[in-house]
C-alpha cells in the first residue's frame, strides 16, 4: 500500500515521519528503495535530536548516497517553501495591498496614485518572471535491453541530446542483476524550457537512442 507524507520541511510532517520509522530501517523494508530517495529529497536538511528515527534514517540514506557519488560536492540549498515573512502578511497590509490594486474606488486618481499602480504592476511581473525561471536537480535511471547493450554507447546516445534549459551531469553504472547494469545520471533543467516526462517519451525512448535504450525511470526531482 502506498504511504503519503506531506509538508515534511515542517515540524507536523517530521512527527509524522518519525512515527513511521519507528520500529523500521528504511521507508518500504530492509534495504534502501527508490522510496528512501524520494522523501529523502523532500526533507530539506537532517532534523535535531528530537527525531531520532528520522536522524537514523537520514544518515543510512546520506551515507549510501555518498557511495554512489563519490565526487566532491560544492553544495547546494533546496527551498520548499516561501520566506515565512512573506508567507502570512499581516490582515491590514495585506488590505492596503488589495486597495492599491483598485485605487478608482476611492475617486479620482491622483499621479502619485498612478505611479503608484505601475509599480505594483511592476513588482508583479517581476515576480512572476522569478518564478518561471525556476530550476530542478533530476536523478534519472536509464535502462538498457539486456546484457549486451553497450552501456558506454548508451551514455553516449543519452548526452547527446542537447536542448536549451538542460544540463547533463554526473553518471555511474548500477548492477541491477542478471549480468545487467544501468545507467545512473544527474542533470538539471530550466523548469519553464524542459519537461522530463517529454525528454523521456520524445527523445530518449524514442529513435535513434531506443537502439540502446529500454526505458527510463525518475529516481529524485528536487526543484532548486
Amino acid at each position: 500500500m502506498a504511504v503519503t507524507f506531506t509538508d515534511l520541511y515542517t515540524e507536523a510532517g517530521l512527527k509524522s515521519l518519525e512515527a513511521y520509522l519507528s520500529g523500521k530501517t528504511y521507508i518500504s523494508g530492509d534495504q534502501l528503495t527508490k522510496d528512501d530517495i524520494k522523501v529523502y529529497a523532500a526533507v530539506s536538511e537532517k532534523p535535531g535530536s528530537s527525531f531520532p528515527n528520522v536522524g537514523r534514517w537520514y544518515d543510512s540514506v546520506s551515507s549510501h548516497l555518498a557511495e554512489s557519488f563519490p565526487g566532491k560536492a560544492v553544495g547546494v540549498s533546496v527551498s520548499n517553501q516561501a520566506a515565512p515573512a512573506a508567507a502570512a502578511p499581516a490582515a491590514a497590509p495585506k488590505a492596503a495591498a488589495e486597495d492599491d490594486d483598485d485605487l478608482d474606488l476611492f475617486g479620482d486618481e491622483t499621479e502619485d496614485d498612478k505611479k503608484a499602480a505601475e509599480e505594483i504592476q511592476a513588482a508583479k511581473k517581476t515576480t512572476t518572471k522569478k518564478k518561471e525561471s525556476g530550476k530542478s536537480s533530476v536523478l534519472l535511471d536509464v535502462k538498457p535491453w539486456d546484457d549486451e547493450t553497450d552501456m558506454k554507447k548508451l551514455e553516449e546516445a543519452v548526452r547527446s541530446i542537447e536542448l536549451e534549459g538542460l544540463f547533463w551531469g554526473a553518471s555511474k553504472l548500477v548492477a541491477v542483476g542478471y549480468g545487467i547494469k544501468k545507467l545512473q545520471i544527474m542533470l538539471t533543467i530550466v523548469d519553464d524550457l524542459v519537461s522530463v516526462d517529454t525528454l523521456i517519451e520524445e527523445r530518449l525512448t524514442v529513435p535513434p537512442c531506443d537502439e540502446w535504450i529500454q526505458s527510463c525511470d525518475i529516481v529524485a526531482f528536487n526543484k532548486i
